[in-house]
């Protein structure tokens, strides 16, 4: 059986995974994995579809969406079989949860605008957390990467007043944080081995940069990928305008910034 002869392709596709975890007849791979070893495929699938977003590439897009689509119902196949909840559940659930948090939309409530929407969706998710007697910063999914987490801790701070009242302090914060980081480099050769200290200087002046970016309405994580993307394509702009059998590792640095300028000239002239 495949998704396609089925009436319902998500009844389809749940058959598949059924059939993927049957104990006796199905795959030995599939078998073996329990949530832990399937969430990291979770995450990276999440970003593949981050990935076709950036890309503006629809056709990766239906792509990745299908594949993170997959490991929902993974995880919902796992549940049901240990008796916990279905993927009806799940669907179930969200279904409830999308119709709690916009009133404005399924009953009499009125927002004037998408800000005001947010607000009146924090302000909910604030209210659940109160009644479950969470914590400000409960929830935070410690899986997040380090950035986006350190933004959504400090958003829920500020909502609760704590936070800075313009961008100067958080500029006065980063260059007191590279101070700190200064201070903390041992003399010689030492200053290349990071110590803990160090580290958690070094961890603090991130911290500080997201709060920079928060305040300007930059996203970090994206900004950081799109930086990341680009100095990947820069890099291999130099290996390619190295002459043929030049090794990179023996180029001088001189001759490889002056590569990088070009490679930074070439994109701005398109």
């Amino acid at each position: 059986m495949s998704g396609k002869d089925s009436k319902n392709p998500i009844d389809g596709l749940l058959e598949i995974m059924r059939r993927l975890r049957d104990p006796k007849n199905g795959c030995p791979w599939d078998k073996e994995q329990d949530f832990t070893t399937i969430a990291p495929y979770t995450i990276e699938e999440a970003y593949e579809v981050a990935a076709a977003i950036d890309a503006k590439d629809m056709a990766a897009l239906q792509d990745e969406l299908g594949d993170l689509l997959l490991q929902t119902i993974y995880h919902a196949q796992m549940a049901a079989e240990l008796g916990h909840f279905t993927f009806a559940d799940v669907v179930a659930g969200i279904s409830e949860k999308m119709v709690r948090r916009h009133p404005h939309v399924f009953s009499s409530a009125s927002v004037a605008d998408a800000e005001a929407q947010t607000e009146a969706w924090e302000a909910q998710k604030a209210r659940e957390r109160n009644e479950a007697g969470s914590g400000v910063l409960d929830g935070v999914a410690h899986a997040l990467p380090a950035l986006l987490r350190a933004e959504k801790l400090q958003k829920r701070a500020a909502r609760v007043g704590f936070d800075w009242d313009g961008i100067t302090p958080v500029f006065e914060k980063i260059a007191e944080e590279i101070a700190e980081i200064q201070e903390e480099l041992p003399p010689g050769p030492g200053a290349e081995r990071p110590n803990s200290s160090l580290a958690g200087e070094i961890g603090d002046l991130f911290f500080a940069c997201v709060n920079l970016a928060r305040h300007l309405n930059v996203d970090p994580e994206s900004a950081l990928r799109r930086t990341n993307a680009k100095f990947e394509r820069r890099f291999a702009r130099i290996e390619a305008l190295l002459p043929d059998g030049a090794a990179i590792e023996k180029t001088p640095i001189e001759r490889l910034e002056a590569l990088w300028e070009q490679a930074k000239k070439e994109e701005k002239d398109g």
